[in-house]
């Protein structure tokens, strides 16, 4: 796999008709998706720009997520928020398959590392 420009990748598979190139956006996105999809995580935490853009009307799918692929070898750096209530080792090992399962399938890349940052917990306001 080559880089060709600063976002997108070349996946060249033997015995195949051409080339696939895959954005870091999509892999970040198919991340955020799939960690979302996890019981007890209550959202992805951002950075300030993102919250405002997301205030804004420009929900972002890779909010909380970095991605950095190198040599086919995806790592990957979520932030997110955790429901009150429910097991954080427990959750952030869901995500941590999830998110692996989710790009290994999509995108054939290989994932090393899904690292999870805790950024907060959200109190629901029935409670």
């Amino acid at each position: 796999m080559e880089k060709n420009t600063k976002n997108t990748y070349t996946i060249t598979r033997e015995g195949s008709a051409g080339s696939v190139k895959i954005a870091d956006e999509v892999v970040a996105v198919i991340a955020g998706i799939a960690s979302m999809e996890v019981e007890g995580v209550a959202s992805m935490a951002g950075n300030t720009t993102k919250d405002i853009m997301q205030k804004l009307g420009r929900k972002s799918l890779s909010k909380g997520v970095k991605i950095e692929i190198q040599d086919n070898v995806v790592k990957v750096y979520l932030a997110l928020n955790i429901k009150y209530g429910n097991n954080i080792m427990e959750i952030t090992k869901n995500v941590q398959e999830k998110v692996k399962t989710a790009i290994e399938n999509m995108t054939g890349l290989s994932v090393t590392d899904v690292n999870v940052r805790v950024a907060g917990v959200n109190v629901s306001e029935e409670q």
